[in-house]
């Protein structure tokens, strides 16, 4: 594992420090960034009017970026094919990183509560992008080594300019997948004897159920505000922006636990 560079924390308003934990291309720093701005806890300037000087995200030169179909894989019974998987993983981590902190930055005049949500979700994000990429290096490769796809970035980028779209479409859509695909990939590295990759599974899933139970809570909220009705407007907006059509089998309980209703469960694709 890399030790990550010491930065000294200079205060200032969490969004605009947000934005620029964003901005930076370099994931060891940014994961640096992140825990020190996590760690320092500012105060939000929820009404500041912040402009991005920069490409959004910052990102690395590599992994090279291609559609998902050519991202390739290969039988997790051999170590390389354990890597792409790992690999994969980190690229999810690193755009779920990136996601928080665009949630973070990019919308305005919310309650307290909610940037102290994406804080927490951007530091655990951090953490399991950490822990991935240790492990990519036991098994003797590094973030960057295979080409990844940009499917959850292009989901956050078409829903900048609607908190609700994001929360309906991004946590509670996108990474609620990562609910129902982590388990069978967990017993699919064990199955290998990669206990380490599991155990880093159990982590995510854990911490992913909050992070889901977070974009449902502020989609509930912001549906009150606007007095919409929760169900047709995600209908709706799932339609309007052309969200991916869900696909089980799907986790039910750790669907609940992160804040589903019953009635939300019984629309999930037989």
């Amino acid at each position: 594992m890399h030790s990550l560079p010491t930065l000294d924390y200079v205060p200032q308003e969490l969004r605009a420090h947000a934005l620029s934990c964003l901005l930076e291309p370099d994931p060891s720093v940014k994961v640096a960034m992140v825990a020190a701005m996590a760690q320092a806890g500012p105060a939000p300037d929820p009404a500041a009017v912040l402009q991005a000087q920069g490409a959004i995200p910052g990102r690395p030169v590599r992994p090279e970026l291609v559609p998902p179909r050519l991202v390739g894989r290969r039988s997790m019974i051999t170590q390389e094919g354990r890597a792409m998987l790992v690999h994969a993983l980190a690229h999810i981590e690193f755009n779920a990183m990136n996601l928080a902190l665009d949630a973070l930055w990019r919308f305005p005049d919310m309650p307290f509560e909610y940037y102290m949500d994406w804080l927490r979700v951007a530091a655990e994000e951090a953490t399991h992008y950490t822990l991935l990429a240790a492990h990519l290096a036991v098994l003797g490769h590094a973030y960057g080594d295979f080409p990844a796809h940009d499917s959850l970035w292009e989901m956050v980028d078409k829903t900048r300019g609607d908190v609700l779209a994001r929360m309906a479409l991004v946590p509670r859509t996108l990474e609620a997948r990562g609910l129902d695909a982590i388990p069978p990939l967990r017993a699919k590295l064990a199955q290998t004897g990669d206990m380490a990759a599991a155990a880093i599974l159990d982590i995510i899933l854990r911490d992913e159920v909050g992070h889901v139970e977070i974009g449902n809570r502020w989609y509930g909220y912001l549906c009150e505000q606007r007095g919409l009705e929760l169900r047709a407007t995600y209908a709706a907006l799932a339609t309007r922006y052309e969200a991916p059509t869900l696909r089980g089998p799907f986790n039910l309980e750790a669907r609940r636990r992160a804040g589903f209703s019953e009635l939300e469960l019984s629309d999930l694709p037989a």
